[in-house]
């Protein structure tokens, strides 16, 4: 699964990334690598960009650069 296909609200943990060169370094220097966690926040109404939450940060992602990124999803916490 990539980034891109997460639905809004979901949290995943970056596993691997797919881009290379001047992309790859630009999404490691936002702090998008592997172990991350990260919100998918919202799409944009024509669907491209993305916004996804790492830490308290808040990044715009174009769809081809989120899907380079492979992700796994969490298993969501038991209500108590």
């Amino acid at each position: 699964m990539t980034l891109n296909d997460i639905p809004p609200n979901q949290t995943v943990v970056v596993h691997r990334h797919l881009a290379t060169g001047m992309i790859r370094q630009r999404l490691m220097d936002l702090g998008i690598m592997p172990q991350a966690v990260v919100t998918m926040v919202r799409s944009a109404p024509l669907g491209d960009p993305i916004e996804i939450k790492i830490d308290n940060t808040h990044v715009s992602l174009r769809r081809t650069e989120a899907a380079g990124i492979e992700v796994t999803t969490i298993a969501s916490p038991e209500v108590r």
